[in-house]
């Protein structure tokens, strides 16, 4: 896996954590620069499915209509295995009488993003420490319980704000 592909692999995985039932203010989704990542952002925090058609980018679409109420089955769209599984993850976890959400991140390779997923399913912030990018590793932190403080040790500043908008209700 070259750099290239681990960074992106990184965002993908913080993009595909933002997860709607964290019920956070949309206008903290304004802060992030880039227009998907925003449209992304405030679909699922509190927005509609209708913000996702404002994606540009087809796997991000696919998760953020999964995530938004269209249910796992959106999921199947998304081309990358990886990020594919982590949908399945985070809507079953929306729903937990869909089965267990942690089982689904099994199938992801990308060590960081597969402890990042079992954290946030149900394993809890002990698997935060084995996340190796330090970005990841405290917006992990944030959302499994230490709070919005941990935002703050977010270098990466759209993903700064996008915990912020996940970790603040």
């Amino acid at each position: 896996m070259t750099k290239h592909t681990q960074k992106l692999g990184v965002q993908w995985l913080f993009w595909a954590c933002m997860a709607p039932w964290a019920w956070a203010q949309p206008s903290e989704c304004g802060f992030i620069k880039d227009p998907d990542r925003q449209a992304y952002c405030r679909a699922v925090n509190g927005g509609s499915e209708a913000q996702c058609g404002f994606i540009r980018d087809s796997d991000l679409q696919a998760r953020c209509r999964a995530e938004s109420g269209g249910g796992a089955s959106q999921c199947g769209f998304i081309r990358d295995k990886d990020a594919q599984a982590s949908c399945r993850a985070s809507v079953q976890n929306q729903r937990p009488a869909t089965g267990s959400a942690s089982s689904q991140c099994g199938f992801i390779q990308d060590t960081d993003q597969q402890a990042h997923c079992r954290a946030t399913t149900g394993a809890g912030p002990g698997q935060c420490g084995f996340i190796r990018n330090p970005d990841l590793q405290a917006f992990c932190r944030a959302e499994t319980g230490s709070g919005v403080g941990q935002c703050g040790f977010i270098k990466d500043r759209d993903m700064q704000a996008a915990c912020r908008a996940k970790v603040r209700r």
